[in-house]
């Protein structure tokens, strides 16, 4: 039996994790099995996420505090859910999620919470597509180094042709 101060320390448990989170989703995992589920958690892991299997009233209580995200996410607490909580990288996240989505066609992406605004599941689709972090970072840095390196291939171009010129010249005599 779950006592008072199990579930008040469940709710507290449940609001840190969302503070601390850039972004949650929850999903429906009625029908995996203790492997799958398991299975997923681990591919979470490496993504500086977590999965969370919580009571409906205790995760309606745990949002009592945050009236926007009570807005977007509490009328989507029917049936098995379950928390997922971005700590890292969203986009990783929800490509995880939407992997196994199609993977397992019983696991169902119901909404989700970012930044202030209520995600879909085309919402979730859409972000899971986007780049990492990483990517995004490199992909910037090229673009910053582009003029320099066109800059030494100009610099280098005009000796090159004078060169070429002069070597043009030499065989012609």
């Amino acid at each position: 039996m779950i006592t008072r101060a199990i579930k008040e320390n469940e709710i507290k448990s449940l609001s840190e994790k969302l503070a601390k989170s850039k972004a949650a989703f929850i999903v429906d995992f009625k029908g995996l099995k203790v492997e799958q589920v398991t299975d997923l958690r681990k591919k979470l892991f490496p993504v500086n996420s977590e999965m969370k299997v919580v009571r409906n009233t205790l995760a309606k209580r745990a949002l009592q505090g945050n009236q926007a995200m009570t807005d977007a996410l509490s009328t989507s607490f029917k049936g098995t859910n379950a928390f997922v909580f971005a700590y890292g990288d969203v986009a990783a996240t929800a490509k995880a999620l939407t992997t196994y989505a199609k993977d397992f066609e019983v696991f169902q992406l119901k909404t989700g919470f970012m930044e202030g605004k209520k995600l879909d599941e085309k919402s979730i689709n859409f972000i899971s597509t986007l780049p990492s972090k990483d990517v995004i970072r490199a992909q910037f840095l090229a673009l910053l180094n582009t003029p320099a390196t066109q800059t030494v291939r100009i610099l280098n171009e005009v000796p090159t042709a004078f060169a070429r010129v002069l070597k043009a010249k030499s065989e012609q005599a």
